[in-house]
Parts: C-alpha cells; sequence; structure tokens
C-alpha cells in the first residue's frame, strides 16, 4: 500500500481519467483537477494553440511546472495528460506525492472514444492506430513503472461503472492518509 492523501489518474489518451476523476473526487469527497484544464486556466490559451506556438517540448515545460505545483497540494484528485509521465521527474513527483492509479486503454478503445476529437494535437497523424500502438508502446512501461493500480477501461464500462470499479479497488488497496500529514 502507498498510503497518501492525493489520488493521481495516469493513463493514455481516452482512457476516461477526466470523466472517472471528477466521479471518483465527488464520492471521495476530494477536490478534482484536470491537468490540462489548469495548463489551459493558467496560459489562457489551449492544449492545442501552446503546441502549435511552443511546440510539444514548450508544453511539457509547462505541465511540468502545473504538475508540481498541484501535486504539492493535499486531498486531490489529479487527472494528468497522458504523456506526464514521459518525465522521470513527473513519475518521481506523482510516486511520492500520491496513490497513482492507471486507467488503461487499448487501441480499440482510445480510436473509439477519440473518433470525433480533432483537438489533441498528437493524434494529427496520417494513421490513429499506428500513432496510438506506437504512444502506447512508449508510454506504458512507464505507466506501470508509476502505478499502484492497473485498471484496464473497456469500450462497453460506462464512465459511472468505471468509476465505481476504481472506487472498488482503491478500497482494497490505497490506504488514504489525512490531508496535511507529510509524505
Amino acid at each position: 500500500m502507498n498510503p497518501a492523501s492525493n489520488l493521481f489518474l495516469i493513463g493514455p489518451m481516452g482512457a476516461g481519467k477526466s470523466t472517472v476523476g471528477r466521479l471518483a473526487a465527488e464520492q471521495l469527497h476530494m477536490d478534482f483537477i484536470d491537468l490540462d484544464h489548469e495548463i489551459e486556466a493558467r496560459t489562457g490559451a489551449s492544449i492545442a494553440l501552446i503546441f502549435e506556438l511552443e511546440g510539444e517540448a514548450g508544453f511539457r515545460a509547462r505541465e511540468r511546472a502545473a504538475l508540481a505545483e498541484c501535486a504539492r497540494r493535499d486531498g486531490v484528485v489529479l487527472a494528468t495528460g497522458g504523456g506526464a509521465i514521459l518525465d522521470p521527474d513527473n513519475r518521481e513527483l506523482l510516486r511520492t506525492r500520491g496513490f497513482v492509479a492507471w486507467l488503461d486503454a487499448d487501441v480499440e478503445t482510445q480510436l473509439a472514444r477519440l473518433a470525433r476529437d480533432r483537438g489533441r494535437p498528437l493524434l494529427q497523424a496520417p494513421d490513429r492506430r499506428e500513432r496510438l500502438v506506437a504512444m502506447a508502446a512508449q508510454r506504458n512501461p512507464l505507466y506501470a513503472q508509476c502505478a499502484d493500480l492497473h485498471l484496464t477501461s473497456r469500450l462497453q464500462r460506462n464512465s459511472t461503472q468505471a468509476a465505481q470499479d476504481l472506487l472498488a479497488q482503491l478500497t482494497a488497496q490505497w490506504q488514504r492518509r489525512p490531508d496535511g500529514i507529510p509524505a
């Protein structure tokens, strides 16, 4: 068990981190933070525009700073962006400041959930399937390295069911530490 006052959700785009995270935070009586929305609020620009103007490296620097600040809080459910785990410092921060749940989704599930989504810069590729497969090959070992819990998302399961599954597994595996007690 990883005793922690925070719950961090990691995983690929389309896994349901934001939707499930909001529902879980409500049930756990915790604040919810979507890291991408936090970055957009801080910059006044969309993620797509940040990528366009600053490239992925610029976005990742902003993501690193926002994650560092948000992870210092206590009593939050934080949905990270899918690539937050690419940075070794981010992985260490996630492991030390919270209980990390990996919401996983296979490529078929991602393709179905993201079929109409045209706002994700890393999905702007001629072959979305190929891009998602490549991202999974790179990122899945990093998700596994960070995760205290691994929950597979299935297309036929709705977000309420996924949140209930997450909460049931958290009950068995997460020792929630009261807010404000140092890690």
